[in-house]
């Protein structure tokens, strides 16, 4: 089983950008409609933008005019752990990195059919490395 990564907040503040280290470590949200990756509509693998374990494949990306990136679902259920989150008066499920516990986003019930699920993710909690899986997996056979 892979050692999960445990630094501390110091750390994670030099490591990190301002504004990922208000999301990915204090769980705050990005204005909606003006993340990076929102748009993008690139063939790659989307990771977390404090570790970089692969969470999402752009496969499974859509538009839900939420106003951040949005998955139907995640590239393995192990790569995240789903927590409840009752703050600001509301019941949601806080999607966080099972890696690093880095806070994601969050997943609702009101996505695609295929699934039904729609992971809302901050732009800034991720990462984006360009390229087809099937040109990845070619890499790694090497």
């Amino acid at each position: 089983m892979k050692q999960k990564i445990n630094r501390s907040e110091e750390e994670w503040k030099k490591l990190l950008t301002p504004e990922q280290y208000a999301i990915l470590r204090e769980k705050k949200t990005e204005i909606p409609f003006t993340g990076e990756l929102l748009r993008n509509d690139r063939p790659g693998v989307y990771s977390c933008g404090a570790c970089g374990q692969e969470i999402f494949s752009s496969k499974n990306k859509f538009d839900s005019s939420s106003g951040w990136p949005s998955f139907y679902e995640v590239i393995s259920n192990d790569r995240v752990e789903l927590v409840i989150d009752d703050s600001y008066f509301m019941k949601r499920i806080e999607i966080q990195c099972s890696n690093c516990g880095s806070h994601l986003g969050h997943v609702f019930d009101d996505g695609p059919q295929s699934t039904g699920k729609r992971y809302c993710i901050n732009s800034a909690s991720l990462g984006f490395t360009e390229g087809s899986e099937k040109e990845k997996e070619k890499k790694n056979d090497k």
